[in-house]
């Protein structure tokens, strides 16, 4: 998939009985007693949760309204929180996700936007990739050109694994339209998101 696909994850083929299996021996292999009271089900549970994160069902996105809008609008909804899994490492990642547009005729639900969020996020992923992919769905959406969205991202592979870097966050970007080239409109949105200046 692309950083702009908007087809949701292929979770069809999910085998729960093949997830389980494997996980126990991941277990096993990893020199484990998978007999033991504490992981004798560990299996099993890891399996429904496979299957509930990939299979999430966000509810609809797709809401709109007629709005006439003046000049200087926009939306901004900030702090959406989500968690995801990263595609290298498969281990959890927690986004802050703000997002920022200029209605053209028409404004998407509000509630809207935290499920196109978690739409993306319930996927195995890179933070570039579903910060790219929520801007380019709320803009298909919306039916506005001129979209930004910034995500800060906490890493457990950093925080975990590796350099062990407790402290460190992570911030992409996205802009799309008129916030590509216009410093002030794209500063405008993210001030309102709460966002530092040096966070672009």
């Amino acid at each position: 998939m692309t950083a702009t696909d908007t087809r949701p994850p292929t979770t069809d083929g999910i085998d729960l009985g093949e997830v389980e299996a494997l996980y126990r021996k991941l277990l096993v292999a990893l020199g484990q007693d998978v007999d033991s009271e504490g992981l004798r089900d560990t299996p099993a549970r890891v399996a429904r949760f496979w299957k509930d994160f990939l299979q999430h069902d966000p509810g609809t996105t797709d809401t709109a309204f007629t709005h006439q809008e003046s000049g200087g609008q926009y939306v901004v909804v900030s702090g959406i929180r989500a968690w995801s899994l990263c595609q290298h490492h498969l281990l959890p990642f927690r986004l802050d996700v703000h997002i920022g547009y200029v209605p053209a005729g028409r404004v998407l639900g509000l509630s809207k936007l935290p499920r196109i969020v978690q739409t993306y996020a319930h996927r195995l992923q890179l933070q570039e990739a579903l910060t790219a992919q929520v801007a380019h769905e709320v803009a298909a959406l919306s039916g506005s050109g001129d979209v930004g969205v910034w995500s800060v991202g906490e890493h457990l592979c950093m925080a975990m694994r590796g350099v062990r870097d407790q402290a460190a966050r992570t911030t992409t970007a996205c802009l799309l339209g008129r916030l590509e080239s216009d410093d002030r409109l794209a500063d405008r949105l993210r001030t309102a998101a709460f966002l530092p200046l040096g966070a672009r």
